[in-house]
């Protein structure tokens, strides 16, 4: 059985090259599909994965959960993701790229279903790290699709392009989930219709994306890229795929510029996940917002890193893949924007949301480009699994703050009002800022292998 169900997901076999007039029109074709679907199936993934937060403190007045408990729920979701994010991209790099995905979504669907049908604090912890499981399946094997479609001088600028899906899928996430909760009148509508979303989005994956160019019958994209002559016969341009041992000991542990990456990515994915999993609830109980108001700071944080996203991965090819030094640039302003929250007293609402735009301006280049740098420390052939290492260290982070978040406004805020509790978490995440800042300037120069 488990045999079956590994031939199923092992890569498409390589096919005959075709000839140099057919790999010159198909090559742009399957390069634009592989770039399409991946980004419209990644963004639905964050429609059934970011939904939680926005209607959080909708769920504890129904189920009389408390802060403490909804951070629990973050925190197991944030962990399983992490590690679904390595394991599962460890098993994308040796899969067949449109099988996994799609599968991978379905699942999530199937989670996001399950979880707005029960009541229980133990069965929706345990459904909503069973989802972080399988959003796992969603980033490794675009990792390993553009890896193999796009040559490594681009990577960046079409890396910045793809990434933009983080930004819609997470925006559009906050605002659905509002907006299914507002019409129907049930935080399980917050579910449902992400749910059934991402079930036409499996079938959409299944049909669209492709594996390899050789699985197609067209050349790799170093020989595409470098203009070689292509002569349709018969010959095949077989890469091997890695063994495990391979793949986990010389291409991720024994690297150590990879370990100062995902060190990096723990601190900056605490300061972009404090405001996307706990922002909605902050400006409702210190800032007076609506429900409506806490959907529509999800959407600003995540649309306004997209001109950024392009703009920095553009500016970091320019400076020959340097993704380090640019990162480092761009936080440098989050800290202020931070600051300005802190300073700003209830009532000027707008202030607050100018600065989640200026956070998410800045916050997304950076979660963009140091997985393009984990890419670039290693083989095509290794994408998944680098780029799910340092994802791992990042939703480690994400879980620190997530349960150390939650029990904190819990306790200290019970103790001493939410204002008091909440000023406390600002100044977690302006520390975090400053440690992201000094281990970026340990690889402030690295470049591409």
């Amino acid at each position: 059985m488990l045999k079956k169900i590994k031939n199923y997901f092992y890569p498409d076999p390589h096919q005959a090259i075709k000839s140099q007039d057919e790999v010159q029109i198909l090559y742009p074709q399957y390069r634009w599909k592989v770039l399409e679907s991946t980004f419209i199936g990644y963004a639905v993934f964050y429609l059934v994965r970011n939904n939680l937060s926005t209607v959080a403190k909708d769920i504890e007045g129904a189920l009389f959960y408390d802060h403490n408990m909804v951070g629990s729920i973050l925190a197991l979701s944030s962990i399983s993701y992490g590690l679904g994010k390595f394991l599962m991209g460890s098993l994308s790099d040796r899969s067949n790229p449109r099988k996994f995905m799609a599968f991978g979504l379905l699942l999530t669907a199937l989670c996001n279903f399950s979880f707005g049908s029960v009541a229980n604090y133990n069965m929706h912890l345990f459904l909503w790290a069973l989802n972080g499981l399988f959003q796992g399946m969603g980033w490794p094997p675009c990792g390993r699709s553009i890896g193999h479609w796009y040559s490594l001088k681009e990577r960046g600028s079409i890396f910045a392009i793809w990434n933009i899906s983080h930004n819609i899928g997470g925006g559009l996430a906050g605002m659905v989930a509002a907006y299914s909760v507002s019409q129907y009148l049930t935080w399980q509508a917050a579910f449902y219709i992400p749910g059934a979303i991402a079930l036409v989005g499996s079938l959409y994956l299944f049909y669209r994306l492709v594996d390899t160019p050789q699985s197609v019958g067209l050349p790799p994209i170093e020989k595409y890229k470098s203009r070689e002559s292509v002569v349709a016969d018969g010959n095949k341009d077989v890469e091997k795929e890695l063994e495990t041992r391979d793949l986990f000991i010389n291409y991720i542990f024994k690297n150590k510029v990879l370990w100062l990456i995902a060190f990096a990515n723990f601190f900056v994915y605490i300061v972009r996940y404090s405001m996307l999993d706990w922002g909605p609830m902050y400006l409702r109980e210190v800032k007076n917002a609506t429900l409506s108001e806490g959907g529509l700071a999800i959407l600003l944080i995540e649309f306004g890193g997209i001109p950024s996203t392009i703009l920095m991965g553009w500016i970091s090819d320019k400076f020959d893949g340097r993704r380090s030094m640019v990162s480092l640039w761009c936080m440098i302003p989050i800290f202020f924007a931070f600051l300005g929250i802190y300073l700003n007293p209830p009532g000027y609402l707008y202030f607050d949301l100018v600065m989640l735009i200026i956070i998410g301006f800045f916050i997304y280049p950076p979660v963009m480009l140091l997985g393009v740098a984990a890419l670039d420390l290693t083989s095509k052939k290794a994408v998944g699994t680098a780029a799910g290492f340092v994802g791992l260290f990042g939703y480690i982070g994400r879980t620190v703050q997530a349960k150390g978040f939650g029990s904190l406004t819990n306790y200290y805020g019970q103790l001493y009002g939410y204002k008091y509790a909440w000023d406390m978490v600002i100044f977690l995440i302006l520390g975090c800022v400053i440690a992201s800042i000094l281990l970026l300037a340990l690889t402030w120069s690295v470049k591409p292998r």
